[in-house]
């Protein structure tokens, strides 16, 4: 090619790309104005009490507020709190929002609606006096049309939202109160794509080729039938990789269901290592007047799960390394955030994950765009129960009027993500062992059918095998008491096992015909940084699950080596051992990711966030997330605990996590107590060796060659404080989130492993703070303080920005200690 053909071949280049990216620039306004956030300036009122009367009124007071909005993390944590200590001891209530806002005069003529994300929970919605609906089930979004009730122009609107969170127990695990997802106002034409109206899917592909199948529903609210141009156009970010066309004529108040066929060359399929996506743009047309536009995220990937192989993405064998998330974000309540969501998937995606399952309702939207972006294999769960009641006033309730329509809505918002693979029709369901359980499954199992059937469909059963009789050898037998009865209909895709990790080996003599997943494992129990026994007459050491009423910690701690359980889980090693030796074994997903607020077993109150989480309520990693990160990820390992400070000649066990060498050699004080290697199926090297005082170093080496160094040193007084930010630079939108570690040093700047000193927070700066937590299931200091006791040596705070740039100055100060100040910037 000439200088001449290049020139004019860059210039048409730029040119083609500067009409790209003017178009996408115009699609994206036209997605901004299709759909805008709702979320700022509600006021809101709590009813004084759970008991108060259901009214307000001109002399109620309102404060005001953002939302999304959780009023119960706000409170105290109450020891009679109706929500039990199940559901962290923090009260519901019964709350109120408003919000006044004006609508265009240009708009009278279109469909304005108004979309809830979620909101927990029974809330009802009224515009300008006029009802709109209700919604019991508080982890669900919905939308209602509200253009026949609006004032257009100079006039006011007003919206009101009822939220009734008062009867309780509702919940087994803390659910939280109020607007606590977003709120989107949606404006469109009369003839436009119904609300989660598009359906893709890619039934045949190979690295060549993939066929794409578009389904359209449009709906027309004009009272006239009229004719338009539909055309799906897809792209790889900003790059047109096709289109298809298509005229339709509907009728006037119709709607109308269209499908299209088109197809990708040489695909880019989206996995868990590239996580890549398409985006498909349907646009509506009348008299070539583009009059709707609607964008579908979707990635195009091949997927199975095979009876002996496990599941096979993209014709690769791939196990799944899950965790279960619930959906509360530690010192922010249940008030989602999307980067709080982010902090979380990376913490998760760092320690080797590549599973989330949504345990156990619906999750917010913007945890599955994150999965879509990061790679995590989702398993996307419905319910909890069914009919039959797990407290007393919870979703059961409301099953026979509402199950059906929250299910649908679910699979119509959730089907396009490439995240989701399984779907999960409900968790531990007590009817799952009578035939009527069956009955249900079956019904709820043709909804999902009906509106995809891309995905197999699963249960997370406790366990499919009976427990009591000799269910680890007994082979399926239809009607067999040994056999859960809807692990044992043929209803489902995949057998799920809660727990029951004693069974695995022996699936595919119980379950020949249906492949497995672990839908629920291990149930582990750490306090991060936990290692005493209670006293010094205890000999066992550390204290196991089986001690906690007669010889238990009376702090409520629990070790945090991976040697206690729960009576019906494992250990973190146990569970993993098994699943890692079958190919069949498709993968688990561990209960769970992160500690959450209520359900603290082993203890009731004064704890109040749970013991099972691989990472503390604060986002601190417990040190068993160095066995998975040994294990799940290719990075060089080598993680040594406990601490060491301790009583002289006291025995203490010392535990080595390692990977990528033959052998670890631990030193005391420069001298070497020994070599260790993993023998067998060993996840783990240990030795038992008197403490004192000075340096522990551990040194793994393969090939007699050194691969990693660690050390840890006994720690002198506490003498000051280390602020450690996971960004330093956050934007200045009202919503982003800068967690911020605080560290307790001794003067040497060794971390001191058992400071627990209160430390106290300040903010210069157009920001604020909005979260205070260390991890201890004990502490019943408010999350929302501007104060928090340290637990063992560590400490976090939540900054957010405001709408304006500028520095925002973080300064830690506690008794006795050096303070310290951290700058963090927001632009």
């Amino acid at each position: 090619m000439t200088k001449k053909h290049l020139s004019k071949g860059l210039a048409l280049c730029m040119l083609i790309g500067m009409l790209v990216l003017e178009s996408c620039s115009k699609k994206e306004d036209a997605f901004a104005n299709r759909k805008v956030s709702f979320n700022s300036d509600w006021s809101f009122h709590l009813n004084d009490s759970i008991i108060d009367k259901d009214t307000i009124g001109t002399s109620t007071k309102w404060s005001t507020l953002n939302v999304p909005h959780d009023w119960s993390i706000e409170g105290k944590f109450d020891e009679k709190s109706p929500a039990g200590y199940g559901g962290g001891s923090l009260n519901g209530g019964l709350g109120w929002y408003k919000k006044t806002f004006k609508v265009a005069a240009e708009d009278s003529t279109k469909v304005t609606s108004i979309t809830f994300d979620g909101v927990y929970k029974n809330s009802e919605v009224w515009v300008n006096g006029h009802f709109l609906g209700k919604r019991p089930n508080g982890y669900i979004g919905f939308q209602y049309d509200m253009s026949k009730y609006l004032n257009y122009g100079d006039k006011n609107n007003e919206i009101i939202v009822k939220v009734d969170n008062s009867k309780q127990p509702n919940s087994r695990w803390y659910s939280g109160s109020g607007i606590f997802r977003n709120v989107w106002i949606e404006t469109t034409d009369k003839l436009h794509v119904t609300q989660y109206g598009t359906y893709v899917t890619t039934p045949k592909v190979t690295t060549e080729k993939a066929s794409v199948n578009i389904e359209t529903t449009i709906q027309n609210q004009y009272a006239a039938s009229k004719k338009a141009t539909v055309i799906t156009t897809i792209f790889k970010e900003d790059t047109k990789v096709t289109s298809v066309t298509q005229n339709i004529t509907i009728a006037a108040n119709g709607n109308q269901i269209i499908k299209q066929q088109t197809e990708v060359e040489t695909p880019i399929l989206w996995s868990v290592e590239k996580p890549e996506q398409y985006t498909a743009v349907t646009e509506i047309s009348i008299d070539d007047k583009i009059v709707d536009q609607y964008k579908t995220n979707f990635g195009i990937r091949d997927f199975k799960f095979d009876l002996n192989k496990g599941f096979i993405l993209n014709g690769k064998q791939v196990k799944i390394k899950g965790v279960c998330l619930h959906h509360d974000l530690g010192p922010l309540g249940a008030a989602i955030n999307t980067r709080a969501i982010a902090r979380q998937l990376e913490i998760m995606k760092e320690m080797g994950v590549n599973g989330i399952r949504t345990s156990h309702n619906p999750p917010a939207p913007e945890l599955l765009d994150l999965c879509d972006k990061m790679g995590f294999i989702v398993m996307d769960e419905a319910f909890d129960m069914w009919k039959q009641n797990k407290t007393k006033y919870d979703y059961a309730n409301d099953w026979d009027k509402w199950h059906k329509t929250d299910l649908i809505d679910q699979l119509l918002r959730d089907r396009n993500h490439p995240s989701i693979f399984v779907w999960s029709i409900g968790n531990e369901i007590p009817e799952q062992w009578n035939e009527k359980g069956v009955e249900i499954a079956k019904e709820l199992a043709a909804i999902t059918r009906q509106y995809d059937k891309t995905r197999p469909l699963t249960a997370a059963m406790n366990p499919p095998v009976n427990m009591n009789i000799d269910a680890v050898t007994l082979q399926f037998e239809k009607n067999n008491v040994s056999i859960n009865p809807l692990a044992g209909s043929g209803v489902l895709d995949l057998i799920g096992y809660n727990y029951a990790h004693q069974t695995y080996e022996h699936h595919q003599k119980n379950f020949p015909n249906t492949p497995f997943i672990a839908t629920e494992t291990t149930s582990g129990l750490q306090t991060r940084g936990y290692y005493d026994a209670v006293s010094d007459t205890i000999k066992k050491w550390p204290v196991r699950w089986d001690l906690k009423f007669t010889e238990g910690n009376p702090d409520n701690t629990v070790s945090a080596y991976d040697q206690v359980q729960t009576p019906w889980g494992s250990t973190h090693e146990a569970t993993w051992k098994v699943i890692k030796k079958h190919d069949f074994l498709s993968g688990m997903y561990i209960w769970t990711g992160f500690d959450y607020i209520g359900e603290p077993t082993p203890y009731e109150w004064p704890s109040v966030s749970s013991y099972f989480g691989v990472v503390d309520l604060a986002g601190f990693p417990k040190d068993v997330y160095y066995m998975y990160q040994s294990e799940w990820t290719d990075k060089t390992v080598l993680h040594l605990f406990p601490h060491w400070n301790w009583k002289a000649g006291q025995n203490v066990d010392v535990w080595a996590y390692y990977n990528n060498a033959d052998e670890v050699e631990l030193f005391l004080n420069g001298k070497s107590v020994g070599k260790r290697s993993k023998k067998g199926d060993d996840l783990h090297v240990m030795w038992r060796i008197p403490f004192q005082p000075g340096t522990l170093k551990a040194i793994s080496r393969k090939n007699g060659k050194t691969v990693l160094e660690k050390e840890i040193k006994t720690a002198g007084n506490p003498a000051s404080l280390k602020l450690t930010a996971d960004r330093s630079t956050i934007q200045a939108d009202g919503n982003d989130l800068s967690f911020v570690t605080v560290d307790i040093l001794d003067k040497d700047g060794t971390l001191a492993p058992k400071a627990n000193n209160e430390i106290n927070f300040s903010l210069k700066g157009k920001g604020k703070i909005v979260g205070v937590c260390s991890g201890d299931p004990v502490s019943h200091e408010s999350f929302k303080g501007s104060k928090h006791t340290a637990l063992n040596g560590k400490c976090l705070v939540v900054i957010q920005s405001g709408e304006t740039s500028g520095r925002l100055e973080l300064t830690a100060k506690a008794n006795g200690l050096k303070p310290s100040t951290i700058v963090i910037t927001a632009e």
